[in-house]
């Protein structure tokens, strides 16, 4: 249990991950080995992690609400998956052992650290897949693509499928979420990436507070660490917002992904 100094230096952390959520994505890489550092179990740690920084999702939800209209049969569809998906992957968790979870930690961490880094080949690709079907003559559908009898489409059942799979591991451990969850509605689903996008931060929020709800039963949340967490993050994220003109999110992506795959290394090491 952190106290004094430390909980300052939890303080800190949470405000730097907000940050660099708000500006580039990957602040759990800061906030979860900051927990561990600190002496806290890693199940724990994770779990903490979880709960304390999912306001942060709010904000990302909001700036993007006006691009989900017209996606109510997606979202319809897609929604439960994410919370049944972020249910089972902290379901998943607290029955991962800490001895074991602590073996997978430095994967996970190398992982996130992974896709953070192909966040912007991601969306690049599918911004030209986009342009390419404008140019063929194949319009991004304004609206979702439904079946006149109103039936599941075949497109519509795998993108459910795929983010429930995704939403495990959200619950799971989370880092890197936003870029397995655009990556398979942009590879399923025909529209824009703005509309997309607007779908993914919506499903980012519900699979983790789905996820903190879930945990909210257990017994591993530090909730001195996680509410100074949450109140830093929500600095962090407005400082970020403020920084957003002035610091290079290509930059600051790489520096958080170089920490990543450092602190990966040390696990593995040690």
């Amino acid at each position: 249990m952190p106290h004094g100094f430390e909980l300052v230096l939890v303080g800190l952390a949470a405000v730097a991950g907000g940050a660099v959520n708000a500006l580039a994505g990957g602040g759990t890489l800061i906030t979860f080995p900051t927990l561990v550092a600190l002496g806290i179990p890693a199940v724990a740690a994770n779990v903490t992690n979880t709960v304390a920084l999912c306001p942060g999702y709010l904000g990302g939800t909001f700036a993007q609400i006006k691009d989900l209209r017209g996606q109510k049969r997606r979202l319809i569809l897609l929604l439960p998956a994410g919370v049944i998906g972020g249910i089972a992957g902290g379901l998943l968790l607290l029955n991962t052992g800490e001895h074991t979870f602590r073996l997978l930690v430095p994967y996970l961490i190398l992982l996130a650290s992974v896709l953070l880094a192909s966040q912007a080949p991601v969306r690049n690709f599918l911004a030209g897949r986009a342009a390419a079907r404008n140019q063929t003559g194949h319009p991004v559908a304004e609206k979702p693509i439904e079946s006149r009898s109103g039936r599941l489409t075949g497109a519509e059942a795998i993108t459910a499928i795929l983010v429930a799979l995704a939403a495990v591991y959200g619950g799971y451990f989370g880092a890197g979420l936003s870029v397995i969850v655009l990556a398979v509605l942009g590879f399923v689903l025909d529209d824009s990436l703005t509309r997309l996008n607007a779908i993914k931060q919506l499903l980012a929020l519900v699979i983790n507070v789905a996820a903190a709800l879930f945990f909210l039963f257990s017994k591993e949340v530090v909730w001195q660490a996680a509410l100074i967490m949450a109140a830093g993050s929500i600095i962090g994220g407005f400082i970020g917002g403020r920084l957003a003109g002035s610091i290079s999110p290509v930059l600051l992506r790489r520096i958080v992904v170089t920490i990543g795959v450092g602190i990966s290394i040390l696990y593995f090491v040690h």
